[in-house]
């Protein structure tokens, strides 16, 4: 019984000593309850509208107000014409777009009604039918306040209109995201495990023995998974134009070379991850833990960010595919060109270099 005491009790330091296996199962349990309990919601706070309100008159004041202090909406501008409204969409600063009638105040005295338009951007479907409810119950309840016991009704209509995606098809928000985790996973999950498997099976000494430069080995490594990126690229947007029936209003070599862009910077978080471990089950669990569930939580493929904590909406910053989602989302189903997504291709852009220069710092270090 002592010998079995002794065991366990050796079994303990073996685990307190390996301090990268003590972070795991000590911190992994941390951060699934932190990202699952704040990112999954599907409450939204502070969504960025703009207000065309053409009357000025005190009562589209005091719905706007009323909007606004509900907490779900921040006012990103007013705007001062109709045609503003696609190019606010455009930019990606607004969800969502509250037009009033002109003379609002008089049509609501004189005729008993008065429309008001919500114009949602439909891209993201699940984001936009939440706005509007919200916008919608919110008129409802000022429609409530407006009229007092005992009178006519009178009635406030908002009238409902999607841009970019009339039906609300789910699909429009499926292939972007799609896309982005399966580049993600081919490009820097299987690169990471490629490269550290020559790390563990011992060949990778061979290799940088060999007369090819250690750059060259590398290049090499990853440009595979470079033409298996691209192919499944192809085989996604295939599938979601003629399948599914998403467009694709943009530029094809824009969008193409903002993909190969994403792969890069997803290549170079995988070299990183493999110069950074010695094994494939630990670049594994990072690969898990780092791409896996930032891209799929911390993206806004499926839970808007705008709903998060703001520490997490700050670490949202950092992770790659939240770029690139909002590039092929600009692209495939605004249409835009490159000045209204120049910013997040910038991004990317310097992602690529900070992540190839680290990971070459790291590979010289451990393998030269």
């Amino acid at each position: 019984m002592k010998q079995f005491q002794a065991f366990i009790i050796k079994e303990f330091y073996h685990i307190l000593r390996d301090t990268r296996s003590l972070i795991i199962l000590l911190g992994l349990p941390v951060v699934l309850v932190i990202l699952f309990g704040f990112a999954i919601s599907n409450e939204i706070k502070d969504a960025r509208i703009a207000i065309l309100d053409p009357s000025r008159d005190e009562l589209s004041r005091q719905l706007t107000q009323k909007l606004l202090a509900s907490g779900h909406f921040t006012l990103s501008a007013y705007l001062d014409d109709y045609e503003a409204i696609e190019d606010r969409f455009q930019q990606g600063d607004t969800k969502l777009v509250v037009v009033y009638p002109p003379d609002m105040a008089q049509r609501y005295g004189r005729d008993r009604e008065a429309k008001i338009q919500l114009v949602a951007d439909g891209s993201d479907p699940n984001t936009a039918t939440t706005l509007i409810n919200y916008a919608s119950a919110i008129i409802v309840d000022f429609q409530r306040e407006q009229q007092p016991f005992g009178t006519a009704p009178l009635q406030i209509v908002p009238q409902l209109k999607m841009l970019y995606n009339p039906a609300l098809e789910s699909v429009y928000m499926f292939v972007p995201g799609v896309m982005t985790v399966i580049l993600m996973l081919v490009s820097a999950m299987m690169t990471s495990i490629a490269i550290t498997r020559e790390k563990e099976l011992g060949t990778m000494e061979v290799l940088l023995a060999s007369p090819l430069r250690p750059s060259l080995i590398v290049v090499g490594k990853v440009i595979p998974y470079v033409l298996l990126a691209v192919v499944n690229t192809l085989v996604i947007l295939l599938l979601g134009t003629f399948v599914f029936g998403v467009p694709v209003e943009g530029s094809l070599l824009l969008l193409g070379l903002e993909c190969l862009l994403f792969v890069i910077t997803s290549l170079a978080l995988g070299i990183l991850i493999s110069t950074r471990t010695e094994s494939q089950q630990v670049a594994m669990m990072i690969s898990l833990i780092a791409l896996m569930l930032p891209t799929i939580l911390l993206s806004g493929f499926i839970f808007p960010i705008e709903s998060m904590p703001w520490p997490l909406q700050w670490l949202s910053n950092i992770v790659p595919a939240k770029w690139f989602i909002i590039i092929i989302k600009n692209i495939m189903l605004k249409g835009v060109g490159i000045p209204f997504v120049w910013k997040e291709s910038f991004i990317l852009l310097l992602m690529s270099a900070l992540l190839i220069a680290a990971s070459i710092r790291n590979f010289k270090i451990r393998l030269a």
